[in-house]
């Protein structure tokens, strides 16, 4: 699993944007500035839709003026989905929604959860990190079940 000092994967992933999705690489969206990453089980979850990315949309500005340069949302889903709840939960320019499709930045994180047996694939557990110019500085990862650590007040908090 990826760890505070680690530097973030380079991949080719998608993002959702007002015009469909774009291709974009996790080197430049991730590698410069300072950065803020959350990542969920799957758009349009309970928890995700009710707490998590909403808690992001209301302290974005609170976050941004920490300095933080970008706040990314990582789903294991593709980016039309992505651009539609981002759509859904008004994000606006705020987040920045990234497709990570067939989890594979999720698994060169270490941060992959099996939920196969639910019905659900491969998907990515609850986290957050702050990276500063490609490297984890912050790095809050929840327990199964757990909304503690990777809420946008938690992490608003550690900044």
């Amino acid at each position: 699993m990826i760890k505070t000092g680690d530097k973030i994967p380079a991949m080719k992933l998608m993002v959702a944007t007002a015009e469909g999705p774009r291709e974009a690489d996790t080197g430049e969206l991730l590698g410069h500035g300072k950065v803020v990453l959350f990542a969920v089980p799957g758009a349009f979850t309970p928890t995700c839709s009710a707490k998590h990315v909403p808690g992001f949309v209301k302290h974005a500005a609170e976050i941004k003026a920490k300095g933080v340069d970008r706040i990314v949302c990582m789903a294991v889903n593709d980016a039309f989905v992505l651009g539609a709840w981002a759509k859904d939960q008004k994000a606006g320019e705020a987040i920045t929604f990234l497709a990570d499709g067939s989890a594979a930045f999720t698994k060169a994180l270490g941060l992959e959860l099996d939920l196969v047996a639910r019905g659900m694939g491969v998907r990515s557990q609850r986290f957050a990190l702050v990276a500063e110019d490609g490297v984890v500085t912050k790095l809050f990862v929840e327990e199964p079940g757990g909304f503690e650590v990777s809420r946008a007040e938690a992490v608003l908090e550690a900044l």
